[in-house]
């Protein structure tokens, strides 16, 4: 999923950067504010699948003393950092710039020449969009498009969507804006279509930081692995009741499990070591990505504890 992820990312990194040169053009040569607005949502646009990228390879950094369970939960913070990059760069920018066109209207010149930009910009954010959406249709699985964003645990694909749709859309909403000014005349829709701009990358961000906020602070794994966790444990021989199934993300691939178990009275310390060791082998058997599980073992008779030897990841 990690290589499909930033080839995604490489692909929009790519298509932003030439767009965003073609759109400042077009705005210094013909004045339009929607297209200086589409500039800085490119340019925003470019720097945040650079962080994307530097915010995934600082996650594949080892575990070491000060972090035991390594650096996975980086993406996520960075994903969050784009989130608030879009809001404050691309949204208010766009809506400063948009704001400042109605009230001081500007006629829009040569617009030919920001309809050919405009059309090849569609083509390379097209392009782009269309890649997302295919990686993120087989990672989603059955799952509808809707629950794959909430449920997800990898924001590079999702973040890349979300930013993909939003210059589509940015991209006709331009388009718009320059038809109804040189349709009617009036200036005033280049600077409407900039704020409508604007609006789009916030609700855009807004979405983005909610999303993110979760798998920062730390989300559980899908209630479908938690059960399936509980399941296995109760199935082990000498397993009386599964008290508690904890479980974190700690990174797209790495979840982090903690079960509280009561064993039976009759099995001895050594009986329920044995039964640990096989728990622990069939869940990451099972469930790859769970890569450190702990078990607080309790019985009545022997008050005794264990926990699963740690495993580098």
């Amino acid at each position: 999923m990690a290589s499909g992820s930033k080839k995604v990312i490489y692909a929009a990194l790519v298509g932003n950067a030439l767009v965003a040169l073609t759109k400042f053009a077009a705005a210094a040569f013909t004045g339009s504010s929607a297209m200086f607005s589409e500039g800085v949502h490119s340019v925003v646009d470019t720097g945040n699948q650079v962080l994307l990228l530097h915010g995934m390879k600082r996650s594949q950094r080892p575990a070491s003393e000060d972090f035991p369970f390594g650096h996975g939960k980086e993406i996520y913070f960075w994903s969050f950092i784009v989130a608030i990059l879009i809001f404050a760069l691309g949204a208010g920018i766009s809506i400063y710039e948009g704001v400042e066109h109605i009230l001081h209207p500007q006629v829009v010149e040569n617009p030919v020449v920001n309809y050919i930009v405009l059309s090849l910009a569609i083509i390379f954010e097209g392009f782009a969009f269309g890649m997302a959406v295919k990686e993120f249709r087989n990672a989603k699985g059955r799952m509808g498009y809707f629950e794959a964003v909430q449920r997800g645990k990898d924001p590079s694909l999702f973040v890349v969507l979300f930013e993909d749709a939003a210059a589509m859309l940015g991209l006709l909403v331009a388009l718009g804006g320059i038809i109804m000014g040189q349709v009617t005349g009036n200036p005033v829709y280049d600077g409407v279509a900039s704020v409508i701009i604007g609006c789009i990358l916030g609700l855009t961000a807004l979405w983005l930081a909610v999303e993110t906020k979760g798998l920062l602070i730390g989300e559980s794994a899908s209630k479908k692995v938690v059960k399936a966790i509980r399941e296995m444990t109760c199935a082990i021989p000498g397993v009386e009741h599964v008290n508690e199934v904890l479980t974190m993300h700690m990174g797209p691939d790495f979840v982090l499990v903690n079960l509280s178990v009561d064993f039976k009275d009759s099995i001895s310390a050594g009986e329920i070591e044995t039964c640990i060791a096989a728990l622990d082998e069939q869940i990451k058997s099972s469930f790859p990505e769970c890569k450190r599980i702990f078990v607080e073992a309790e019985s009545r008779r022997t008050k005794a504890a264990a926990v699963t030897p740690a495993v580098d990841v």
